[in-house]
């Protein structure tokens, strides 16, 4: 019995041992349980994003705003979700949009005096949206000014048409300029291939430009006058933007000497002709307002271009009675200057051509010389008169006449 009680002993020794460990067990895990630490999930959370924050180029209620400078619209912290500029008609005005939607842009001129609203919405990350809008009023001008792009002779430049080496632009403002420095600013003249050029002002209507040297030959020559939206002083503004181009010919340059009485005419500088001439007189005559210079003017002049059954009368020079006084019509003829001269056909001094100065400032040609020169010229060719003493001024397509450096003196730049 004993062996039995010692053996029983032994089991219940070891149930109470794995009792007290199990019951351990229980005790340890128990206050985590009540704690909750072991059960409760974290969750993690992210700030909520800023507000899109829009900004306009023209504040709300602006007044006097110009019509070419862009109106701008961005946003921070967001992307734009729309833009409309509408004028007083309900028109939208065309804009762009950048790549990554923070930018726009107006794409178009605005009107003069015109009020226009402008609405922008932009969101942020989080799909908030917030709204802008400006009401504006573009400038109100005084008076318009239209650019004309001419020929110093005055006449029209259509796009692509051919000049010679000696072609003066000119840009004619129908109104006067109080602010020549800003009307300058507003035109260009490119050449290609690029040539020194430079805008001179000869009136408060009219600035004209050429290059320091002739032209080369086959030069593109752009012309862009900019200025719509520009003020030129006084509440006077451009009325419209104006554009065209030309291209140069061949090298026309001919040299009608007065003491050989010769014209030597050049192409592209080689000699292809020389034509006997007779100039203008050396005397003065008396006119109706005063005596009359008769000798032809010496210097560079730009060719106006040719004509045929011109009427020359004596009395647009002042000329009107007298021996001296004439009016006939000549078959043919290339005016050079704005006074009247011309390289013309003159078959009644045939015998003077050569060696005679008989003629009321024009050059004497005969008629197979007039025909073949009328053909050959171009507008913008050079015929340049020397040895007779009598300078030829600016105003008279005297332009090469001048020294670059006088040229520049009258720049607004």
């Amino acid at each position: 019995m004993f062996g039995n009680r010692g053996r029983a002993a032994a089991v219940s020794a070891t149930v109470m041992a794995t009792l007290l460990v199990a019951t351990a067990c229980s005790q340890k895990q128990t206050p985590d349980k009540q704690a909750g630490t072991a059960t409760t999930p974290v969750v993690a959370t992210s700030a909520a994003a800023p507000p899109a924050v829009l900004t306009v180029s023209t504040p709300n209620a602006a007044v006097g705003v110009s019509p070419v400078v862009p109106v701008k619209v961005s946003v921070a912290d967001g992307s734009l979700a729309s833009v409309a500029l509408t004028n007083p008609a309900g028109e939208v005005v065309k804009g762009a949009l950048s790549a990554d939607r923070t930018s726009w842009s107006t794409a178009e001129p605005l009107g003069y005096d015109k009020t226009y609203t402008l609405v922008a919405s932009a969101t942020n990350p989080d799909g908030e949206t917030v709204t802008k809008t400006s009401t504006f009023t573009t400038v109100t001008p005084s008076n318009f000014t239209m650019p004309y792009i001419q020929t110093a002779a005055g006449g029209a430049i259509n796009p692509g048409v051919t000049f010679g080496v000696g072609q003066v632009v000119r840009i004619h403002f129908d109104e006067p300029i109080p602010d020549r420095k800003a009307a300058q600013a507003a035109l260009s003249v490119t050449t290609s291939p690029a040539q020194a050029g430079a805008f001179s002002w000869l009136s408060d209507q009219d600035v004209y430009w050429r290059t320091e040297k002739y032209l080369q030959t086959g030069t593109k020559v752009t012309i862009n006058a900019k200025v719509y939206g520009k003020d030129f002083g006084n509440g006077l503004y451009g009325q419209a933007d104006a554009s065209t181009w030309f291209k140069v010919g061949d090298s026309h340059i001919s040299i009608a000497d007065d003491n050989t009485k010769q014209i030597q005419v050049y192409k592209n500088g080689v000699l292809v002709k020389t034509m006997p001439t007779s100039m203008g007189r050396h005397t003065t005559i008396a006119g109706d307002n005063g005596p009359i210079d008769l000798r032809t003017n010496s210097g560079p002049h730009v060719v106006v271009g040719g004509e045929t059954n011109i009427d020359m009368d004596s009395a647009t020079f002042g000329l009107t009675k007298g021996a001296n006084a004439y009016r006939t019509t000549v078959p043919v003829g290339v005016r050079i200057s704005y006074d009247g001269e011309y390289v013309h056909w003159a078959d009644w001094s045939l015998a003077a051509q050569g060696n005679t100065d008989t003629s009321h400032g024009c050059l004497n040609v005969s008629p197979d010389d007039a025909w073949w020169f009328y053909n050959f010229s171009q507008p913008g060719d050079i015929v340049d008169v020397r040895n007779t003493g009598r300078p030829l001024q600016e105003w008279n397509s005297g332009y090469w006449a001048v020294t670059w450096a006088q040229w520049l003196a009258d720049s607004a730049a």
